[in-house]
């Protein structure tokens, strides 16, 4: 792959999710991991864990997101948490809220844990636990939710969209102001492990435009920090929308709500699965290293798909022609998974570049 002089073939590290376990008391109809109940090989020992994050904060600060599987289902979770943060790493969580007690809450602020983030995917029980596949789920969260704010650790709502709880978005906006958040941060669907076999649940591309659009004018209207993951469409509608009102963009270019460019998959992210394999994120499984054969640095730096990412010349289709490629980018995991090309044109989206319109 090419990688023209003038194209930046390092790249800043933000942020990494670190699949710590794969293990999971849940079974959700959409999880990238197929997660379930465990115990799973090849997973990193404590001693193992924390070299890991040696190697990391060699690479940079980033914000770490211990993710899973379910992470408090690890018992050294908070030695290596607090590992993290007396190395200088913003270390962050991503529980499903139904293990959080008030013992557990008090030990993820001693071990410095910025922030968690609990996804509800309705706002209602139903909806929640059917998406969850337990019965419980929705008011375990909840539960959680509140013993983690008297610790004083801030908390962020994810919602994963699909045709199932496309119309509860607004309200569990407002349910997430309710409790208190910091953060609404949405996640379009990716059909990647179980997520596959919900392809009839993936919204079409111009209920993605819509979504996206109403998700902008929330901005002057809610509390929250919003944030679009998976969702790389949304950082071309934000210029759009300011350019048209005549406002000047303005990002948060920096903390756990920054917003920079769509997909950041091996530009300033990465994801490590619980047996160290480097992947662009968690639902593009493309094997880019392996952390228990190399270092973290060598594959940040030097692993070919990362610097392939990087250089947006290697879009393809649609992609390559858009104006908007380097704040965008399409989402590389949809289209791995439509055509096995991480490269190829993203498939959800709806807008065509200026330089195609006039073509037959």
């Amino acid at each position: 792959m090419s990688h023209p002089q003038g194209e930046k073939k390092e790249a800043a590290l933000r942020l990494v999710a670190w699949e710590i376990t794969r293990n999971c008391n849940l079974n959700c109809v959409h999880c990238r991991a197929a997660a379930t109940k465990g115990p799973y090989t090849g997973e990193a020992d404590t001693a193992a864990a924390l070299r890991l994050l040696d190697q990391i904060a060699e690479v940079g600060s980033p914000i770490v997101i211990l993710t899973g599987g379910e992470p408090l289902l690890r018992p050294d979770i908070f030695d290596i948490a607090s590992y993290g943060t007396a190395k200088g790493l913003r270390m962050v969580m991503a529980p499903n809220g139904t293990l959080i007690t008030e013992t557990y809450a008090e030990k993820m602020a001693d071990a410095g844990i910025r922030r968690i983030s609990i996804s509800l995917d309705g706002s209602t029980k139903e909806i929640h636990d059917a998406f969850r596949g337990v019965e419980g789920a929705f008011e375990g969260a909840l539960r959680g939710l509140r013993f983690a704010k008297a610790a004083g650790i801030e908390f962020q709502i994810n919602t994963t969209i699909s045709k199932a709880n496309l119309e509860q978005i607004p309200k569990i906006q407002e349910l997430a102001v309710r409790l208190g958040a910091v953060a609404h941060h949405i996640f379009l669907l990716v059909p990647t492990g179980r997520g596959k076999y919900m392809l009839d649940q993936e919204i079409s591309a111009e209920q993605y435009e819509q979504t996206l659009n109403w998700f902008y004018d929330q901005r002057d209207k809610t509390p929250l920090q919003l944030k679009a993951t998976c969702a790389p469409h949304y950082y071309r509608i934000l210029r759009q929308r300011a350019k048209a009102e005549g406002k000047s963009v303005t990002f948060q270019t920096h903390g756990l709500d920054a917003v920079t460019r769509g997909c950041l998959g091996g530009t300033g992210f990465c994801f490590i699965s619980h047996r160290g394999i480097v992947q662009p994120c968690g639902f593009l499984d493309v094997n880019c290293g392996d952390i228990t054969k190399t270092s973290f640095a060598q594959v940040w730096h030097r692993s070919e798909v990362f610097l392939s990412l990087r250089n947006f010349e290697n879009l393809k289709g649609k992609c390559g022609d858009c104006e908007f490629k380097r704040v965008c980018g399409g989402c590389r995991a949809r289209a791995y998974e439509a055509t096995g090309d991480f490269l190829a044109e993203e498939p959800l989206c709806s807008y065509q570049p200026v330089s195609r319109r006039n073509t037959p």
